[in-house]
């Protein structure tokens, strides 16, 4: 084992999700190297992630120049640098910063070959796991307990903010995400909602409003509240932790809301969960298209489906029943990762 450091740089510029996977370290480093301090660096825009995070003593934040970032960092004096991101910008700072480094594997070739020539040699671990090996050479291990994602107070929703028809219980919906073929077209959404036939609250940015219009428009306000665009990222956070249960697509609110321990209905179109980063230690069900020999095309996404017919989602089974929540009684099945 190394000598213990005591000053650790973890770096994780984007993005939502991927940032919140990333808890376990740092969680696990504070509480396991002894004197540890850990700073965490990221782009501004993912600030609200981190900043209430007790484990992280300080953070740093891209803006527009990485020189300036940089010459912030150098007066620090790191005795390691944790490197989740392992892109150029980070190349260059460990280069810049000349301290010691333990660096994420991407496994770009093994993905590469899974997408192209559907050879699924991906390992059989979670991204959070393989996350977690960059830390190994400290004797830091997995303490098991999951992500974390943390709420100020400021941002708590009070019940009486949401409509009456949602203040005795509601299903949360997220249904964004970063590309369109990781979303249910719209028409879907409003048969997933009605399948679901619970009061249902949709969460999702701005560019999210007009889908969820549509949503709430076909089914009604006794049925949908369509929140998209209405609360910043802790608001949201906090809807979900109120809710009974989420769907989500693939998409940074799922993280979220695994962190919170929320069972999650995970929607998956045409990326897959064999790329390991299915909801983490919480209980989930998979909803996917398995018919499909062209999943997943892409490891990312695309704006449309590259084929033209959009199977994955469009002919997605909702093979689903909520039977828990007229029993009042929590998930009776708890997924620990996708089948082979």
């Amino acid at each position: 084992m190394h000598t213990t450091p005591v000053k650790f740089l973890i770096i994780r510029f984007s993005s939502i999700g991927d940032i919140v996977l990333t808890t376990p370290v740092i969680r696990c480093l504070k509480q396991q190297v002894p004197g540890a301090e850990i700073h965490y660096c990221t782009k501004r825009s993912y600030q609200s992630l981190i900043e209430s995070n007790p484990y992280i003593d300080k953070g740093f934040f891209l803006d527009e120049s990485l020189n300036d970032l940089i010459a912030q960092l150098k007066t620090e004096r790191y005795d390691y640098i944790i490197d989740l991101h392992n892109n150029l910008r980070t190349m260059l700072i460990k280069l810049r910063l000349a301290v010691r480094s333990r660096s994420f594997d991407k496994l770009n070739w093994e993905k590469w070959l899974y997408v192209r020539f559907k050879i699924n040699s991906m390992p059989p671990l979670h991204i959070v796991d393989r996350y977690m090996k960059t830390v190994e050479p400290f004797g830091v291990i997995n303490d098991d307990k999951g992500l974390d994602y943390f709420i100020p107070y400021k941002d708590i929703v009070e019940p009486e903010w949401l409509p009456t028809t949602h203040r005795r219980g509601f299903i949360a919906y997220a249904i964004g995400g970063q590309h369109n073929t990781k979303k249910l077209p719209v028409d879907r959404m409003i048969e997933l909602c009605q399948k679901i036939n619970y009061p249902v609250i949709l969460l999702g940015g701005k560019e999210d409003v007009k889908a969820g219009e549509e949503v709430r428009q076909a089914l009604g306000d006794k049925l949908i509240y369509n929140a998209c665009g209405k609360y910043n990222l802790n608001q949201s956070a906090s809807i979900l932790q109120q809710s009974a249960l989420v769907f989500s697509h693939d998409t940074g609110l799922m993280h979220i809301a695994a962190a919170l321990k929320k069972k999650i209905y995970s929607i998956w179109g045409n990326t897959t969960p064999q790329l390991g980063m299915y909801p983490y230690k919480t209980n989930f069900v998979l909803l996917e298209n398995k018919l499909l020999p062209c999943r997943p095309c892409s490891k990312i996404g695309y704006d449309r489906c590259p084929l033209g017919h959009f199977k994955c989602m469009n002919e997605l089974p909702f093979d689903f029943d909520l039977k828990e929540l007229q029993r009042g009684t929590g998930p009776s099945t708890r997924r620990t990762g996708p089948e082979r």
